[in-house]
């Protein structure tokens, strides 16, 4: 197969994906460089199980990490099923390939009595920035919210006076997520200062956290170092804490509190229920901490000596 008939096998596939599922920037760039590296080393539109097998054996061979191993065997199980849907295959060569093993890390968590210090020791200071930093720390964890969408958020978007605001995540997909009680009460609070940080010359500023910045609103590198200093006043450790460890934080949360799996997906906007499965082992594994700390038979007996 020439290399050129490879590059238009790609393109048709990455066409399909950015139209079809709507698969952003970076996901793209990723399914094209693992499609390139496996077209340098086997036939792409014919290649066989055991190719991609073989292939798959070199990359672990070479110390890869499991979590790439799987996800370049994820980009070819996604473009053999593509062609075999398309009729250019007659068969799927991923199939029945297992993926590698990797270990599961588990994501940091804070615990409610974390969190409830960074929302007091926020809450102390009640000026513009005191103000915009506990509408930042309520929507992270009231909100389950990506830093992306935290920081692109648009003003129009968060005034809905229904209780949710409309988020962009990933892959320009839109969801509601609903703010709770404290939440909304955090982002009223911020709205009635916001124009103490629009720009003069910027009066029109679209963005919920507009600043004087270059792009207009609050970058993610920003949101990073307010959370940090903010966990620091509060005496936590700074390098525990991250708008995404807040995320992790609402929904473990949610789960240890009985919220089924589906729900915590939709509030997330995970595409795969898999991704949102790692918080039933986060919530699992605290739980089995806690009983085993606190729970009389929790502990571990010494062995009596049958002499």
């Amino acid at each position: 197969m020439k290399r050129s008939d490879s590059a238009y096998l790609i393109e048709l596939f990455l066409d399909m994906m950015g139209a079809e599922r709507g698969s952003g920037a970076n996901t793209l760039a990723a399914y094209r460089r693992d499609l390139v590296d496996f077209a340098g080393r086997a036939d792409l539109r014919d290649a066989s199980r055991e190719q991609v097998r073989d292939f798959l054996n070199s990359l672990s061979r070479s110390g890869l990490a499991a979590s790439t191993q799987a996800r370049k065997l994820s980009a070819l199980r996604q473009f053999y099923g593509f062609l075999y849907t398309e009729g250019m295959r007659g068969d799927d060569p991923t199939q029945t390939l297992a993926a590698p093993r990797a270990g599961r890390p588990l994501p940091k968590i804070l615990s409610g009595d974390d969190l409830e210090a960074m929302l007091n020791t926020a809450s102390d200071d009640t000026s513009p920035e005191g103000l915009r930093l506990t509408c930042i720390v309520e929507m992270l964890y009231g909100g389950g919210l990506r830093v992306s969408e935290l920081a692109g958020l648009k003003l129009a978007a968060a005034r809905s006076h229904e209780g949710f605001i409309r988020i962009t995540g990933k892959g320009n997909k839109e969801r509601m997520t609903p703010l709770n009680v404290s939440a909304r009460a955090a982002l009223d609070a911020y709205l009635a200062v916001r124009e103490a940080f629009v720009p003069k010359h910027d009066k029109n500023n679209r963005y919920l956290f507009a600043s004087r910045g270059a792009e207009g609103f609050l970058t993610r590198r920003r949101f990073h170092q307010l959370l940090k200093a903010l966990a620091l006043k509060a005496g936590l450790d700074p390098a525990k804490v991250s708008p995404h460890v807040l995320r992790h934080a609402f929904a473990t949360h949610l789960v240890e509190g009985g919220a089924d799996l589906r729900s915590v997906q939709t509030l997330l906007g995970h595409a795969d229920i898999a991704t949102t499965q790692i918080y039933t082992h986060v919530a699992r594994d605290r739980l089995s901490l806690v009983v085993q700390a606190a729970h009389p038979l929790g502990k571990a007996k010494p062995v009596k000596n049958s002499r």
